[in-house]
């Protein structure tokens, strides 16, 4: 999660995406440039909320400020020491208790709650593949859409996780 100048309370990184690139692209480059963070962006995204933008009541598609966003689950494989957003927000990790008490915006705990249950559905498919002889069907289907950011592709085919992923994970979305 980041921090916000003059906040107390945390969000998750996010921003609008650019004509020239996809919803999943513009979540790669808004975690690299607010949070310093590269990684695996799962392709599905774990929702989609309406929401107001208080600092861009005259943008967002209509004249208060409704905006649609989309959020999705990035598994960090990069934290870089300087970012392009640094001076503004600063990257800190949690776990997941910690999140839910600090989110911001209830869509944004919302996410979490679908990250958390997308994380246990996985585990679960992932014992049942654990016992079948097929273990091709363990490996990961990515493309890079752009520098430092692979996206998983839908497929039903589901990653490893570590053993020490419970509850009081480290998670950013």
């Amino acid at each position: 999660m980041i921090s916000t100048p003059n906040r107390d309370d945390l969000v998750f990184p996010k921003g609008g995406w650019e004509d020239d690139e996809t919803v999943s692209e513009a979540a790669c480059r808004e975690a690299l440039e607010e949070a310093g963070v590269r990684g695996l962006l799962d392709e599905n995204p774990l929702g989609e909320w309406e929401f107001r933008s208080k600092s861009r009541m005259n943008s967002c598609n209509s004249k208060e400020g409704g905006c649609r966003g989309y959020m999705f689950a990035l598994e960090v494989t990069e934290e870089l020491e300087s970012w392009p957003e640094q001076a503004n927000y600063k990257r800190i990790w949690l776990s997941v208790e910690e999140a839910f008490k600090s989110c911001r915006y209830d869509w944004m705990i919302d996410a979490l709650k679908k990250f958390l249950l997308g994380m246990n559905t996985e585990r679960t498919q992932l014992c049942k593949s654990a016992d079948s002889e097929d273990s091709t069907a363990k490996e990961h289907q990515m493309y890079s859409p752009s520098p430092g950011c692979s996206v998983k592709k839908p497929s039903g085919v589901h990653h490893q996780l570590e053993k020490s992923c419970t509850n009081d994970c480290v998670v950013q979305v």
